[in-house]
């Protein structure tokens, strides 16, 4: 797995290493081709002295011949007019001509004598014209091949055309490397922009192995721990605003309910013959009213009230053995199973409000799944938290009910106040931990409490 600091390690190494070494390369082999030449100027005066000596030579050979003709050393001999260089002699109106041999070794001399040519010839020494002409031949082409090549220009422009492909290709590379690493930090810093804008469902879609991929990992979860707190945060605002309300309310049937119980007492002290049948039906009627309105008011006020919190390590599987034994004591109708994990670590958490926070949840789905019905617990270890789903096989819950069901609610139910859920989850918010809807295994409803793991 290599991180981002390696791979701009090997890109810096990249851009600049290869380069430098090409570019060394390339200027040694210029310099070393560029000595082969360093002896042109030699050879170019070597050549012109070649050029000097042949002609000097050439104009000694015919002026010996030329003499030796004119003073009869030489004989001369009768040219054939059929030979291309007579004929071609003939039609020039040249009167003499000095003609070299191909080989170079002999020299002839033509001379116009009436209408016919005399032709003087002379061998030349062993330092022949042919070779004089041979080498300076070669030296010429020597020098115009490396004339023509412009060592200077060539050499620069070699130089730049081939640095400049190579520090191309170099920056093409680093271009594209630099692209593939800020890409990734682009899409985060966007994303934290939507994040500080308040966007909190603002997510990265980016996998990779190295630090940038831990921090956009960190980041979506961050984002995450952000969404749930502020639900949270704006749970417990209502709760806190739910609890005012209930502490004034039961401060009100407080004091309704105090005089009417003191008056019916005083009722039933009387010792009146009169209509005492129908008075003690009244009052009796009186008095449980009074005995109910005295649960509501305690009902708000467990809801109004801070429980202490003393969180320990516990035994979830334990306490959900305990709570489901009730359950069946009190449920002998119901078929109740359990799923446990095993070697299920202890969590953090008060063990007397989880258990409150059982019973209700396991109350809440006897009554949904009915006689004949089944219930059914769970406990698995997540990330971080130990979790425990109780599943009813009830008729399940409506889209309405399921936006509402935490909302604590004034009900007049005979056995309830509408007030059970919502004691329940703030009971686990203080905890550390929380209660959501769950996919029900059996047909009905599902919640799934989280507590945090021991640590």
């Amino acid at each position: 797995m290599k991180s981002v600091r390696t791979r701009l390690i090997l890109v810096f190494l990249a851009a600049t290493a290869l380069p430098l070494a090409a570019t060394w390369w390339i200027a040694a082999s210029l310099f070393e081709h560029s000595l082969s030449y360093s002896s042109t100027d030699q050879l170019d005066e070597l050549s012109k002295t070649l050029e000097i000596a042949g002609r000097e030579l050439y104009q000694r050979a015919r002026e010996s011949l030329k003499a030796d003709a004119a003073a009869g050393r030489v004989l001369p001999e009768r040219a054939s007019p059929q030979s291309p260089e007579v004929a071609e002699f003939i039609e020039s109106g040249e009167p003499e001509r000095f003609v070299l041999s191909p080989g170079g070794e002999r020299l002839a001399y033509y001379v116009r004598r009436g209408g016919e040519v005399d032709l003087y010839s002379a061998k030349l020494g062993s330092a022949t014209l042919a070779r004089i002409s041979d080498q300076y031949r070669r030296a010429r082409e020597a020098v115009d091949q490396a004339r023509t090549r412009d060592l200077r220009r060539g050499f620069l422009y070699t130089f730049l055309l081939l640095a400049a492909a190579v520090w191309g290709v170099a920056l093409a590379a680093l271009v594209f490397m630099a692209h593939q690493v800020s890409r990734p930090i682009l899409r985060l810093t966007a994303g934290l922009e939507r994040l500080a804008a308040g966007d909190l469902d603002a997510r990265v879609d980016l996998q990779r192995p190295d630090e940038v991929g831990r921090a956009v990992t960190a980041f979506n979860h961050m984002a995450a721990e952000l969404r749930q707190s502020r639900d949270r945060l704006v749970y417990l605002t209502q709760l806190a605003s739910w609890q005012g309300l209930a502490r004034k309310m039961a401060h009100e049937l407080k004091n309704s309910l105090t005089p009417i119980r003191l008056m019916m007492e005083e009722v039933l002290a009387r010792d009146g013959e009169d209509d005492r049948a129908f008075v003690q039906q009244a009052a009796r009627i009186v008095v449980d009213e009074a005995e109910t309105l005295e649960r509501r008011v305690r009902a708000f006020s467990e809801f109004a009230a801070e429980p202490p919190v003393r969180p320990a390590p516990m035994d979830v599987n334990a306490v959900v053995e305990d709570r489901l034994a009730l359950l069946r004591a009190g449920h002998p109708e119901l078929s109740c199973s359990a799923e446990l994990a095993q070697a299920l670590p202890p969590a953090q958490a008060d063990e007397d409000l989880v258990k409150g926070i059982l019973t209700n949840l396991l109350e809440n789905g006897a009554d949904a799944a009915g006689a004949g019905g089944r219930m059914l617990v769970r406990t698995f270890a997540g990330d971080g938290v130990i979790a425990i789903e109780v599943h009813d096989s009830g008729p399940g819950l409506s889209e309405q009910a399921r936006k509402s069901l935490f909302e604590p609610t004034i009900t007049f139910k005979k056995r309830g106040m509408g007030l059970g859920l919502s004691i329940a989850r703030k009971n686990a918010l203080l905890l550390g931990g929380d209660i959501v809807l769950a996919t029900g295994a059996l047909g009905g409803a599902a919640f799934r409490v989280t507590l945090p793991k021991n640590r």
